[in-house]
């Protein structure tokens, strides 16, 4: 069996964050990031379907240079391989240009299983699954909260909020897991050394014969047309109660800032 994992090359959320001034599109490349933390649990389902039967792990990312992290990631944790879409003309797409890019990519790896995350952690969308299921013309089965992988057939329940549902599908098919499947495991040693010696492979556009107009900024539906840095933090009101008035200042604090 083929998996192949769709890992995304994603922001610090914990560093400094910022828009390219040029464009205002997420500055990937001039700020630390890391493979989405969502997409952990995407690679640990795929290595746990390893590990019970015979198939091989693939990481496939999109994004500039840096990405080859999320993919080095993937392959520490126990991938077996990894390809790193990487063109210049990629830059600014949406997640309709990148359904494209991905679909591309993952028929040319011939994929019976591909597993996203339940979404990615800077966009946040949670529709590129669906649209490469519907590209590839596969059956999708979405936000799994457990998964269970027998032969050919997927099967998994997926939890709302008032009720849970089985949802079943045949291989190939697309798959995304939600935070609730698994509990990633962490790189070990021996995996991180071993990571080293994996093949990786980089593709461009060409390489899956699409071309710049059709990806990148120039075709994406959507726009961003200013950006507006957070203001920074004050100091908050401190309310007192020394002679019994606290609680009409807090009323009216809460009511002038319609907090009520």
């Amino acid at each position: 069996m083929k998996i192949v994992v769709c890992a995304k090359f994603v922001p610090d959320a914990t560093a400094d964050r910022r828009f390219r001034p040029e464009d205002n599109t997420v500055d990937r490349a001039g700020v630390d990031g890391l493979l989405s933390e969502l997409d952990e649990y995407a690679v640990e389902t795929a290595l746990t379907v390893k590990e019970a039967g015979d198939a091989e792990v693939t990481i496939l990312t999109v994004g500039p240079e840096q990405a080859a992290d999320a993919v080095k990631k993937g392959l520490q944790m126990g991938a077996d391989a990894g390809v790193h879409v990487l063109d210049d003309a990629i830059h600014g797409s949406d997640a309709v240009a990148t359904s494209l890019v991905l679909s591309k990519a993952l028929a040319k790896l011939e994929a019976d299983l591909v597993v996203f995350g339940m979404s990615s952690t800077d966009g946040g969308m949670g529709v590129v699954p669906a649209m490469v299921s519907e590209r590839l013309g596969l059956p999708a089965v979405t936000l799994g909260s457990e998964v269970t992988v027998d032969g050919t057939a997927v099967k998994i329940r997926r939890d709302g909020d008032t009720a849970s549902d089985t949802v079943e599908g045949t291989l190939p098919l697309v798959l995304s897991v939600s935070d609730q499947a698994n509990e990633p495991r962490y790189p070990s040693f021996k995996g991180i050394m071993a990571a080293k010696k994996k093949p990786v492979e980089t593709w461009s556009l060409a390489d899956l014969e699409l071309t710049a107009e059709q990806v990148g900024g120039s075709s994406a539906w959507t726009e961003v047309v200013e950006v507006t840095a957070r203001p920074a933090r004050t100091a908050g009101t401190i309310v007192t109660d020394e002679d019994g008035s606290g609680a009409g200042q807090l009323v009216e604090f809460l009511s002038t800032n319609k907090f009520l």
